[in-house]
């Protein structure tokens, strides 16, 4: 529980409001709020009508319990990409694409895509190609499969049965059920790999790059065309992107001194 004593300003109240609802696994009221915090009732309504009203919290569906709202889902997004867009992180990157010799990127999943916030190639394009910016569906990439795996289980199965699941090749995954024990398996495993589900002759393989809380920040993946390396052969892959995805861990706290102009 937050301490009274760093609750001082507005600010300072807002954030801790944030940062608890955030923290939850459902759905909570302004009265747990309040409790949990250590601040009169009315003071919590208030705080959370501002913070409804910038879109920062919202009404789960039918109840008077709040979530976080898709304008604070979109910052967290935007916050992430950009704490791994440092030089520092990027060389990371680079050190690895060149250690395994295959393209690799940093992914986020922003509003149920996964988002490219960084991408290293040291072969010639071939295929998939994962830049900065570029978007692809949750089902049938190795880090929305990363993503999915580790939501609590009925917040994963809620998602998986709501997806728009596209068919983009033969062996797209499109069955929820299928899916949701491919996710299973993903967790155990605590990485994933992907089968020419999104492009037709590529394959590739993700790991979670985290907090120091064991929160999920985003992945590193591998993409590469399956004439150069087969599925069962992207095993090798593993522990270097796992070794690499500590190191971001590592860094993703710390403060930069070599952003541009530093």
């Amino acid at each position: 529980m937050t301490s009274p004593a760093s609750l001082e300003g507005p600010l300072d109240r807002a954030f801790a409001v944030l940062e608890f609802v955030a923290g939850q696994l459902k759905a909570v009221s302004a009265a747990e709020i309040a409790k949990n915090l250590d601040l009169p009732l009315p003071t919590a309504h208030r705080l959370i009508g501002n913070l409804e009203a910038r879109g920062l919290l919202q009404r789960a569906a039918g109840t008077r319990r709040y979530v976080v709202g898709n304008k604070l889902v979109v910052l967290a997004g935007k916050t992430i990409g950009s704490a791994f867009r440092s030089a520092r992180r990027h060389a990371v990157l680079q050190n690895v694409a060149a250690e395994i010799g295959e393209q690799c990127e940093i992914g986020i999943v922003r509003s149920n895509l996964v988002v490219y916030v960084d991408s290293v190639r040291v072969t010639a394009p071939q295929g998939l190609q994962f830049d900065p910016g570029n978007g692809a569906p949750l089902h049938c990439t190795s880090t929305g499969k990363i993503y999915m795996s580790l939501l609590p289980a009925r917040a994963r199965e809620k998602l998986v049965r709501a997806l728009a699941m596209e068919r983009h090749t033969e062996r797209t995954i499109v069955d929820p059920d299928r899916l949701l024990a491919v996710l299973e398996e993903t967790r155990a495993a605590g990485w994933a790999r992907t089968n020419e589900e999104f492009v037709k002759g590529v394959v590739g393989c993700a790991v979670p790059i985290k907090a120091p809380d064991g929160t999920l920040l985003a992945c590193l993946g591998v993409s590469v065309p399956v004439a150069r390396v087969s599925f069962e052969e992207l095993e090798r892959f593993r522990e270097p992107l796992l070794r690499a995805a500590r190191l971001l861990s590592d860094t993703i706290l710390q403060v930069d001194a070599d952003f541009d102009g530093a």
